[in-house]
């Protein structure tokens, strides 16, 4: 519990200093959203609309100090301001109505990876030196060592517009129905294809390199060969002993591929024009819309924070190693 406890006042540190800096850093950036407004409109607006536009947004008056403490005050109170870009609309309803697809493709994303990963490792350590072991990981490797945005590329290429095999766009068809209906899941999942997969296919080789090398140091381990000797059988000995052991090192991994679903996919969301908080947080920068971006910034930082604190404790409860270290 001392071990947790060090561990929530360092990422509470941490915490403080990410709000000052996401406070801070939209601010250092050049421009703000009346000049980039100014810009799109330049044929329909004059120079003296620029202050009136500064002042209707909150940003022509006050020292940096005055703005921080208005900022921490709006911020504790779970105001997360209203969005200059869909003005009048509240940041919260901008970000839950992408948040939830996010997850939905994050959450999609790592399961696949992690799953289809750690199991073409577990075969590639267990059957090591035999052809699936030379061909599998380094073809998996290739692949990620490409960069995402090309095979993305290839991907809406080959099968959305060459081969008109999946859509391309948004999380779901225009001619479905929102709601809880077969209908409308199949056109989620239909869409949700394109976007997963190309993440999925260049991750693989990650979690397959690191399964497998664990997966390695453990099979010399004394208790396998208890295991062998007590006649198991090859699958249990595999599965339940030697990756149950294994492992526990892609925890750290995978607990920040999970944090990393509350960021979204940026560059898939972007080249899929999937709508996520990813394709949110690039709209946000584009049009310097402060509000929302330090919303955005705030619940991907935080969320890597708690899920790297659940990390800790997982790590607590799986390894009595842990639990010696910290008590000592």
């Amino acid at each position: 519990m001392a071990y947790l406890l060090r561990r929530a006042l360092f990422y509470l540190l941490a915490a403080a200093a990410a709000v000052v800096l996401n406070f801070l850093l939209p601010r250092l950036m050049p421009g703000d959203p009346a000049t980039a407004m100014f810009a799109s409109f330049k044929d329909h607006l004059s120079p003296s609309d620029i202050d009136a536009m500064r002042e209707a947004y909150g940003l022509s008056g006050g020292s940096l100090w005055s703005q921080f403490t208005e900022y921490l005050g709006h911020l504790f109170q779970g105001d997360l301001g209203t969005s200059l870009s869909q003005f009048p609309t509240p940041v919260t309803s901008v970000i839950g109505d992408g948040l939830g697809w996010s997850v939905l493709l994050g959450t999609t994303v790592v399961v696949l990876g992690f799953a289809i990963g750690a199991g073409l490792g577990t075969l590639s350590a267990w059957r090591q030196g035999s052809r699936f072991d030379s061909v599998v990981p380094p073809l998996t490797m290739l692949v990620g060592a490409f960069p995402y945005f090309f095979l993305a590329l290839v991907a809406v290429y080959l099968l959305s517009v060459k081969w008109p095999l999946l859509p391309l766009g948004q999380a779901y068809g225009l001619d479905a129905d929102p709601g809880w209906n077969v209908w409308f899941a199949g056109s989620v999942a239909q869409h949700l294809i394109l976007p997963a997969g190309t993440v999925v296919l260049v991750s693989i080789g990650g979690w397959l390199l690191t399964m497998r090398n664990t997966m390695i140091g453990v099979l010399d381990e004394d208790y396998l060969t208890m295991a062998h000797a007590k006649g198991l059988t090859q699958r249990r000995v595999m599965g339940a002993y030697a990756a149950r052991n294994a492992i526990l090192p892609t925890v750290t991994t995978l607990g920040m591929a999970i944090g990393a679903v509350f960021s979204g996919q940026l560059l898939t969301e972007v080249v899929f024009s999937y709508p996520g908080v990813g394709h949110q947080l690039y709209q946000a920068v584009t049009t310097h819309d402060y509000p929302l971006m330090q919303a955005l910034f705030l619940i991907i930082t935080l969320s890597l924070m708690l899920v790297n604190l659940l990390v800790d404790a997982v790590y607590v409860l799986l390894d009595p190693r842990v639990r010696s270290g910290a008590a000592a």
